[in-house]
C-alpha cells in the first residue's frame, strides 16, 4: 500500500489530502473537507486530467494573442504533446469567445475552443 499527501483542485479550498492506495485503487482518503476529495483523489492516482490553457497567435494587429483552453479535461500525460500541438495554430477572425479553433484535439469529443471575441 502506498500512501500519499496530495492536493485537491476541484474546489477554492484546495485541501491538502492524504490517501492511501494500491494498484491504482483508493483505499482511503483523510483530511478532505468536502465529498469531492475522494472523487478527485480516486480520479488522480487511476488516470490524472487536466484543462489545457494556453494562448495562440492570430491574425489580428489589435489583438496579437488569444486564449485558448480545451472543452474538457485530457489526459496529463498527453500535455507536452498537447502545447507542441498548440504552437502550430493561429486563430483567424472573425472568432467569439468560445468557438472551436481545433476540433476533437488530442481527445476525440474534446475540442480547443478560444476565450475572447476576435473581430476582423
Amino acid at each position: 500500500m502506498t500512501e500519499r499527501k496530495m492536493t485537491c483542485i476541484i474546489c477554492p479550498r484546495g485541501c491538502r489530502m492524504t490517501v492511501k492506495y494500491e494498484n491504482n485503487t483508493l483505499i482511503e482518503c483523510k483530511d478532505n473537507f468536502c465529498a469531492r476529495g475522494p472523487t478527485y483523489a480516486k480520479n488522480e492516482i487511476a488516470a490524472p486530467t487536466r484543462v489545457l490553457t494556453s494562448t495562440i497567435p492570430t491574425d489580428s494587429k489589435t489583438v496579437p494573442l488569444m486564449p485558448v483552453k480545451t472543452s474538457k479535461a485530457i489526459p496529463k500525460e498527453q500535455l507536452f504533446t498537447a502545447m507542441k500541438l498548440v504552437k502550430t495554430i493561429r486563430a483567424k477572425a472573425p472568432l467569439k469567445c468560445g468557438d472551436v479553433i481545433y476540433k476533437d484535439f488530442m481527445v476525440q469529443g474534446t475540442d480547443l475552443i478560444c476565450g475572447r471575441n476576435l473581430k476582423v
